[in-house]
């Protein structure tokens, strides 16, 4: 599912247009990505909680030339799986 088809099972579960449903999803993803961006964290209780972990530095390879490189520390967005969403897939 892509976020085209998303939408459109927006709209029909929420019998809204798909306009309406675009601006919905999109206002969503802008919430949890700012939050996300300030360090916090959005907790959908049964769904899961998004939030942001430390990647500490690290040495690598550079794949062509196998020449040890250091790779920054850097900030990533995780998600955490809800009791509600693990039960409806398994």
């Amino acid at each position: 599912m892509n976020k085209t088809d998303l939408i459109e099972e927006i709209a029909k579960s929420a019998d809204i247009t798909k306009a309406s449903a675009t601006r919905a999803l999109d206002a969503m993803l802008n919430a949890v990505t700012t939050t996300l961006a300030n360090d916090g964290s959005v907790t959908l209780v049964g769904f899961g909680t998004f939030s942001v972990g430390e990647r500490a530095a690290r040495v690598g390879r550079d794949p062509r030339t196998k020449e040890a490189i250091q790779i920054e520390a850097a900030k990533v967005p995780k998600f955490k799986a809800g009791k509600a969403l693990k039960d409806a897939v398994n």
